[in-house]
C-alpha cells in the first residue's frame, strides 16, 4: 500500500514538474517574441527616418576595394563561396529544402507535423513579400551588385526566409533528437546558415545591413511564433501524439 501510495506521488510530481517547464518555456518564448518584436519596430522607425542610411552606406563601401568598387575585398574564393551560400536561402533552394521535409513527414505518416511544416515555411515567404510592399525602400546604389535582384530591400527576403524555415525545421529536429548535445548542434547549424546567407547579401551589395538585421529578426520572430504555436497546440492538434505513434 505504501509503495503504491509512494509510486503515485513521484508519478504525480514528475506531471507538475514537466507542466510546469512546459509553461516556463512559453513564458520565455513569449518574452522573446515581444523582445525581438519591440526591435523590429524600432529597426523600422530608424529606417524610414534615413538615421542608418550612412552607416549602411559606409559599410557596404568598406566590403569593396576603393579604387574598384566593382570588386569585394577578400581573395577570390571568397566571392565563389558567398554566390554559393547566398543560393541556399533563395526561393529554389528552400523550396527544395520544404518540399523535402513535407515529402517526409507524409511518407512517414506524420500528416499534421507535415502540414504544419510547410504553412510555418509559405507564411513566413508571405510575411516577406508584405513587409517589402509595406516599406518600398529601394535596393542599394553604393556599389554595382554582384547578384542580379529584382524586388525591393527592406527586408532581406533572403534572411528572413532563410531564418523562417531554418529554425522552424531546426525546432523540428530537436523535439526529435533525444541528446541535448544533439540538440544544440541542430539548432547551432540552423543559426549558423541563417547568418552565413544574410552576410552573403551584404557583401554581395545587394542588400543594405539593415536590411539583412531586420530580415534575421523578423525570420527569427515568427519561427519562434510557430514553435510557441507547435507547443501550444500539440496536443489540441495531434502533433505529439502523431509523433509518438510514428516514430
Amino acid at each position: 500500500m505504501l509503495a503504491r501510495l509512494t509510486a503515485g506521488l513521484q508519478k504525480l510530481r514528475s506531471r507538475v514538474a514537466k507542466r510546469d517547464r512546459d509553461e516556463l518555456w512559453l513564458l520565455l518564448g513569449t518574452l522573446a517574441l515581444l523582445g525581438i518584436i519591440y526591435a523590429v519596430i524600432s529597426l523600422a522607425g530608424e529606417v524610414l527616418e534615413g538615421d542608418t542610411l550612412e552607416f549602411d552606406k559606409r559599410l557596404l563601401a568598406s566590403l569593396r576595394k576603393a579604387d574598384m568598387p566593382a570588386q569585394p575585398i577578400g581573395p577570390a574564393w571568397l566571392e565563389l563561396a558567398a554566390f554559393d551560400i547566398t543560393a541556399l536561402g533563395g526561393p529554389t533552394v528552400l523550396g527544395l529544402t520544404v518540399f523535402a521535409v513535407v515529402g517526409f513527414l507524409v511518407l512517414h505518416g506524420l500528416y499534421r507535423n507535415a502540414a504544419f511544416v510547410f504553412l510555418a515555411s509559405v507564411g513566413g515567404w508571405m510575411l516577406n513579400d508584405l513587409l517589402k510592399e509595406v516599406f518600398a525602400r529601394p535596393r542599394p546604389d553604393v556599389v554595382p551588385h554582384l547578384r542580379d535582384v529584382m524586388s525591393l530591400s527592406f527586408p532581406s527576403g533572403h534572411a528572413l526566409t532563410s531564418a523562417a524555415v531554418f529554425l522552424t525545421l531546426g525546432a523540428l529536429l530537436m523535439r526529435v533528437a533525444k541528446s541535448r548535445f544533439v540538440k544544440f548542434y541542430i539548432m547551432s547549424i540552423a543559426m549558423l546558415a541563417t547568418l552565413l546567407v544574410g552576410a552573403t547579401r551584404v557583401y554581395l551589395g545587394v542588400h543594405y545591413p539593415t536590411d539583412v538585421l531586420a530580415g534575421w529578426l523578423i525570420g527569427t520572430s515568427w519561427a519562434l511564433f510557430c514553435w510557441l504555436l507547435e507547443r501550444s497546440l500539440e496536443r489540441t492538434a495531434g502533433l505529439k501524439k502523431e509523433r509518438v505513434e510514428n516514430p
